[in-house]
C-alpha cells in the first residue's frame, strides 16, 4: 500500500451512511463508472416489438457509445457499434427508421448488409481489397430475455442475461412480455442531476408515503422493497382495500378488468423489477415498462425507457394502462424534484452525508453492488482527480 492508500480509514457505519457526498460530482470518478458500471453491464436497449419487421432500427447514445439495433432480413435481432469502419461516422443518424435491405454511411457512402457485412466500399478501386468481414460493422454483445433486447459494449462480470434473470424468470413469464408490443415510442427525458441520485430515489419506498401520493392511495399499506442481491432487487405491491381518493387512482381502479391472463396474486399487482446497476422493469396487469438511466455529466443525467401492451388489449385494458400511465407520470415528476433537491447538496459544506434508515436497505445494497466494482467509493475523502483511477486499481488489487 502506498502513500495514496496507507492512510486510509473508513467509518464502521459506513454503509449506513451510503455513499459520500463526493462521489456525485467527481469528473474522475464518472469516467471509472462509464468504463466499469456501464459499459462492463448489461444495458436494456428496446423491446422486439421496437424493431418488429426486417431492416427497422433504433438506435442507443449512451456513455460515450453508440449502438445500432436492427432486424435483419432473415428476421434476426442484431446489435452493432454505430460506427462506420471508414472514418467513424454514424452509419445510421436517426434515433429510429426503417433501411430497404443495406445501411449506407452518410459521409462517403460505404454500403453495409444487415448483417453487419461489409457490401462494398465506395470508388473500391481506391482501396486494397476489403475483407468482408473484417471490415464489417463491429458486433455488440445481445441478448435477448422475455423481448427485451439487452445489449453489452466492453465484456464485463455479469453472467449471461438468462443467468442474471432467472430469479424473475417464473414470475416475470406470467405476463407474457415477449408478445407484447410497443405502446408508443421509446422515451427520454434529460434531469439536471447526478445519475446515482436518480438510483438512490428509485431504489426505496420508504419516502412513498409522503412523496407520493398516488402511488400511497393505490397501494402504499401493501408495499414493500427487497434489497439487491446478485444484481437484482425487486419491489411488490398490491392494491390498497379502499384505494380511490385521487382522480386516477379511483378509476384505473374501477375500470381496469379482472386479469384473469394472470395468476390469483398478480391480477392487483404492481411489480419493480431493478436490475444492476441502472434498470427497472415494471409490471402492472395490463402493460409492462422499463426505464434506466445514463450518466450526461456529474451534474445532468438521461432517462430512457419504453412502454409495452398486450398485442389484444381491450378497450378496459387501454383505459387501465391510460390511467396508470398518468399515475407514474406524476410520480416520475414528484421523484425528479426529489433527487434534484437530494443532488444539490451533495457540493454543500454542510452536507455530511446520508444516514440510512433500515427501511432503505434498496439504497445501501445498490451502494455496496458500486463499492464493490469501485472501492475507492469506500473513501470518505475524495483522492485527487488525477490519482483516481490509480487509487481505485490499487483498492481492487488489495481486495482479500
Amino acid at each position: 500500500m502506498n502513500e495514496m492508500t496507507r492512510n486510509i480509514s473508513v467509518p464502521n457505519d459506513w454503509d449506513r451512511r451510503g455513499l459520500p457526498g463526493w462521489c456525485y460530482h467527481s469528473d474522475a470518478l464518472l469516467e471509472l463508472e462509464k468504463q466499469h458500471v456501464f459499459r462492463e453491464h448489461w444495458q436494456i436497449a428496446c423491446h422486439l416489438s421496437d424493431v418488429p419487421e426486417p431492416g427497422n432500427y433504433i438506435t442507443m447514445d449512451v456513455v460515450g457509445e453508440r449502438a445500432l439495433i436492427l432486424r435483419d432480413q432473415g428476421g434476426i435481432v442484431r446489435g452493432f457499434h454505430n460506427i462506420c469502419r471508414h472514418r467513424g461516422s454514424r452509419v445510421v443518424a436517426d434515433d429510429k427508421g426503417t433501411c430497404r435491405n443495406a445501411l449506407v454511411c452518410p459521409f462517403h457512402g460505404w454500403v453495409y448488409n444487415l448483417d453487419g457485412t461489409l457490401r462494398g466500399a465506395a470508388r473500391p478501386r481506391s482501396f486494397p481489397p476489403l475483407d468482408k468481414q473484417e471490415f464489417g460493422l463491429m458486433p455488440l454483445d445481445l441478448e435477448v430475455w422475455m423481448g427485451f433486447v439487452f445489449i453489452r459494449f466492453a465484456p464485463g462480470p455479469q453472467p449471461s442475461v438468462a443467468d442474471l434473470m432467472q430469479p424473475f424468470a417464473t414470475e416475470l413469464g406470467e405476463y407474457r412480455t415477449e408478445e407484447m408490443v410497443a405502446a408508443g415510442n421509446l422515451w427520454t427525458q434529460v434531469s439536471p442531476v447526478n445519475w446515482k441520485s436518480v438510483r438512490d430515489v428509485d431504489n426505496e419506498g420508504y419516502h412513498v408515503a409522503m412523496a407520493h401520493p398516488a402511488l400511497q392511495d393505490l397501494y402504499g399499506s401493501t408495499y414493500y422493497d427487497e434489497p439487491f442481491v446478485n444484481g437484482l432487487c425487486r419491489s411488490f405491491a398490491t392494491y390498497n382495500p379502499h384505494a380511490g381518493r385521487r382522480w386516477s387512482v379511483r378509476n384505473y381502479v374501477a375500470i381496469a378488468p379482472e386479469a384473469t391472463h394472470l395468476p390469483e396474486h398478480l391480477r392487483r399487482a404492481w411489480i419493480y423489477y431493478g436490475i444492476f446497476a441502472n434498470a427497472v422493469i415494471a409490471v402492472t396487469p395490463e402493460a409492462v415498462q422499463f426505464y434506466q438511466e445514463f450518466p450526461l455529466s456529474t451534474g445532468k443525467t438521461l432517462l430512457r425507457g419504453g412502454i409495452y401492451r398486450y398485442h389484444d388489449e381491450t378497450r378496459e385494458q387501454r383505459a387501465a394502462r391510460y390511467l396508470a400511465h398518468r399515475i407514474d407520470r406524476d410520480t416520475q415528476a414528484e421523484d425528479v424534484q426529489l433527487t434534484v433537491w437530494s443532488n444539490e447538496s451533495m457540493t454543500s459544506k454542510a452536507f455530511s452525508g446520508f444516514y440510512l434508515s433500515d427501511l432503505e436497505y434498496g439504497v445501501r445494497t445498490h451502494h455496496d453492488h458500486l463499492r464493490a466494482i469501485l472501492p475507492v467509493m469506500n473513501l470518505p475523502k475524495a483522492p485527487d482527480e488525477r490519482d483516481m483511477a490509480e487509487v481505485n486499481s490499487q483498492l481492487r488489487s488489495a481486495k482479500p
